[in-house]
């Protein structure tokens, strides 16, 4: 990917939550924002932008693989089809990805991710093995898979290796459909540390940025005594910490069978959740458990697009707006690949459930130090802009200084902003689908997409091709 003029010039730019106007935006040798300055003419020496920018959002929860089962899923031959269903005919393709396929899969995926408006991916990683269980030569081929992908994409990359060890709280061990997702909170640890390590020192960085944090598949496939010793072992890591819950109603049904408590309300009361800790869908919660995780500090990752799909509900987003929870968003199994999407669907899932219009406004503020937010779009963007830099274990993220250079050149030529005040962008963007509407993509300094292209798409796209045949040519 080619770097970027150290000095960019945008008409108008998405800075601390509005629109401001005649921007410069200066990139250091680091790949952060070392200045950026407002109401200032376009200098000399910058490379002017052809539209305002926005800053690029994490996709804070995604299984690379499931991309190549997006839309098979989509038939009822019997009386009932759910979640469980849904899974056991997702573990064929789990079980079916070669570490070859997975970069092929997960290319093609992360380049569709940038045109969808991310910039960062989180990986919720539970592919270890081979489909035997049996471990690979090198433990990190699966994982490594994804790091070349993600060079081949030019997008942002954080891995999060799960603790994953059986099939129920009644099922201490894995199915035999499972076996290949076997890992135990060392394991967890150590291939965290490892993939952080293997990167940093093959120079990785530089193409796409890499991180690792860590994740727990859920508490009904990991036991309590693992999940404490992951916590223990990672007392002094400063990364982000995953989990599944309360996704779907038959697990919380399992869970207080087990514990006598819901999934949220059992990690509460075990006094480990921290700023640290992002719970991944969080469907079906009361407000003493949204309360709860407002106390500790950890955030939610919501992802309406599979959430829909997945028939799991919907979550009390209003309340975890007032507990001014952080909120990140998930494309999960790749079945929406735009942030635009999830963000309307975020939105307009409570619009039906509630039966009223703009409930993601916040004309009042928070009370906290969040300011009146009075248009929907906005509101849900810098909802999922600041949730979703900590859920990738960046303490900065946005045009802001010391944050990562990260940007969206939006195309005013777009047919769904053509001639729209820029400070409404925004609500275009998110709630009358327009159908390419990012010029250019910028990632760590360096252009990722130029005038909609990628530099590796058509090779990207012909690897795809192969991996998705060699899935499906039986079918």
């Amino acid at each position: 990917m080619n770097r970027a003029a150290a000095r960019l010039w945008a008409p108008g730019a998405w800075l601390d939550g509005r629109w401001q106007m005649s921007v410069v935006l200066e990139v250091g040798a680091d790949g952060c924002w070392s200045r950026i300055a407002v109401g200032e003419a376009a200098p000399d020496d910058a490379e002017q932008l052809a539209g305002p920018v926005l800053p690029g959002l994490v996709d804070a929860h995604s299984h690379a693989f499931q991309r190549a089962f997006a839309g098979l899923a989509e038939r009822r031959d019997g009386a009932e089809d759910d979640f469980w269903r849904w899974r056991d005919r997702m573990y064929r393709v789990a079980n079916a990805v070669t570490p070859e396929s997975l970069r092929a899969i997960a290319a093609q995926l992360y380049v569709e991710l940038l045109r969808g408006g991310y910039t960062q991916v989180c990986e919720f990683h539970y592919l270890q093995h081979q489909p035997d269980g049996t471990p690979y030569e090198d433990p990190l081929a699966l994982s490594m898979a994804l790091a070349d992908a993600a060079g081949d994409a030019g997008i942002g990359l954080t891995l999060l290796p799960v603790l994953y060890e059986r099939a129920g709280f009644n099922t201490p061990v894995l199915r035999p459909d499972q076996r290949r997702f076997q890992a135990s909170a060392q394991d967890v640890w150590r291939r965290s540390a490892e993939f952080a390590q293997r990167v940093v020192a093959a120079g990785r960085v530089a193409s796409a940025p890499l991180n690792a944090g860590l994740a727990i598949h859920s508490v009904r496939a990991a036991a309590a005594n693992s999940i404490a010793q992951l916590r223990d072992l990672a007392a002094g890591f400063d990364g982000p910490i995953h989990i599944h819950v309360s996704e779907q109603r038959a697990e919380l049904a399992d869970c207080l069978a087990a514990t006598g408590q819901t999934p949220v309300a059992w990690l509460a009361a075990q006094g480990w959740l921290d700023a640290r800790w992002q719970l991944v869908h969080a469907t079906h919660v009361n407000a003493d458990e949204i309360a709860a995780v407002a106390a500790s500090g950890a955030g939610v990752v919501i992802c309406p697009s599979t959430e829909a799909n997945l028939g799991d509900g919907l979550t009390d987003l209003p309340a975890w707006l007032a507990a001014d929870v952080d909120l990140a968003i998930g494309s999960d199994s790749n079945v929406t690949r735009r942030w635009c999407e999830e963000l309307r669907w975020l939105e307009y899932g409570q619009r039906l459930k509630l039966e009223r219009r703009n409930v993601c406004a916040q004309p009042g503020g928070t009370t906290s130090d969040r300011r009146p937010q009075p248009d929907t779009a906005a509101s849900v963007f810098e909802r999922a802009r600041a949730g979703g830099g900590r859920a990738a274990g960046h303490a900065r993220w946005g045009l802001t200084v010391g944050a990562r250079a990260d940007l969206l050149v939006i195309d005013p030529d777009d047919t769904n902003l053509v001639g729209l005040p820029t400070t409404r962008y925004l609500d275009a963007l998110v709630f009358s689908s327009p159908s390419r509407p990012w010029r250019d993509v910028l990632v760590a300094g360096r252009w990722a997409l130029r005038q909609h292209q990628h530099p590796q798409a058509e090779a990207i796209a012909t690897a795809f091709a192969q991996a998705m045949h060699g899935l499906w040519r039986e079918d």
